[in-house]
């Protein structure tokens, strides 16, 4: 599936989903194993309580507790300035792609078993992004991490250079602290399918230090205006972020979001009381601030219970379905939440 690692802003933290679980957005939270009690906003408690189904759905995070990991074209300065086509035609898959998109290409390969370059190549046809492209001229390398997502979207990012010109092709170059070197000194690898709030953050520590300030937030444009200056110092150029994201989300049964009428968090926690809402989530959960202590203090979620599962992996996905939780961790383009 995918290994890579992501922020829990301001912590972060590698974590494991089957093989080796992506680790994308953040997973944090606060509070204990059976916080609050007491009801948030109307609603009865029973309301809430776990309802079995097989279909999981995300619910929005209408108030951004969650760091942009939006998917970005990240770029190595000098390729940029010397082939004016290249940025242009990577943005045109930003404009294109959505997170939609992402699952559905994830359960293509993960679940139906067809391969990267077919999706890739799919889903340029279908979405119709060569039209129109600026052409360029000379070798283009992109690299891809470790996990299904990623050959994915470096497979789309070489399809569509190769359709404006370029001589691409596609190089695996494993985990972020391997890959971001070739991709600063603009050797091995000239451009990269990167994720907003994840590659800030692992920069500004770059820059910075260890113990840095946290810049990225929920919002993209900001997180990616905040990161430029850094990323110049490494010669790194960013392209247009895509609507496309993979990041902490938080998904529930189907029948119960049909039932509670909710499609986003904030309803969620005008329906819920704390007497019957149960979370499921890694570990850490209660203590990292994106995930029980964020519900709690950006959408007043009361929760009855926590249960300690993994992070976005199949035990928390299997305690949803099951009915054991009401509501818990996931990854927003996990190919297993497709319809």
């Amino acid at each position: 599936m995918r290994a890579r690692i992501r922020f829990i802003a301001p912590l972060a933290m590698a974590v494991a989903l089957t093989a080796a679980c992506g680790s994308s957005g953040s997973s944090g939270t606060g509070g204990t194993a059976a916080s609050g009690s007491s009801g948030s906003s109307g609603g009865s408690g029973a309301s809430c309580a776990p309802v079995a189904d097989s279909k999981l759905v995300v619910l929005e995070d209408d108030k951004h507790l969650q760091n942009a990991d939006n998917v970005v074209p990240a770029v190595n300065s000098n390729a940029a300035q010397s082939n004016a086509a290249l940025l242009p035609a990577l943005n045109a898959v930003s404009a294109k792609l959505t997170t939609k998109d992402l699952v559905s290409m994830n359960n293509a390969v993960d679940v139906q078993r067809k391969s990267a370059d077919d999706v890739a190549a799919a889903w340029v046809k279908d979405h119709d992004v060569t039209s129109g492209l600026t052409k360029g001229s000379g070798k283009v390398t992109v690299g891809a991490a470790g996990f299904t997502e990623s050959k994915i979207l470096a497979t789309i990012y070489s399809d569509v250079l190769k359709a404006a010109g370029f001589d691409a092709s596609v190089r695996d170059v494993g985990s972020r602290e391997l890959y971001l070197p070739a991709l600063t000194a603009g050797t091995d690898i000239q451009a990269f399918p990167e994720y907003a709030a994840t590659v800030t953050e692992f920069i500004n520590k770059q820059v910075n230090g260890a113990d840095a300030t946290p810049i990225a937030s929920g919002d993209v444009k900001a997180t990616l205006s905040a990161v430029k200056p850094l990323a110049e110092q490494l010669h790194l150029t960013f392209g247009e972020p895509s609507p496309a994201a993979d990041q902490n989300a938080f998904a529930v049964t189907k029948k119960l979001a049909d039932t509670l009428k909710v499609t986003k968090l904030s309803e969620l926690a005008a329906a819920c009381s704390g007497s019957s809402l149960i979370l499921g989530g890694p570990a850490e959960c209660p203590t990292r601030p994106f995930c029980q202590p964020g519900l709690e203090k950006t959408y007043n979620l009361k929760f009855a219970s926590f249960q300690a599962l993994d992070a976005g992996g199949p035990l928390t996905k299997a305690a949803i379905q099951q009915g054991k939780v009401s509501i818990g961790l996931v990854f927003s383009s996990d190919g297993s939440l497709a319809p």
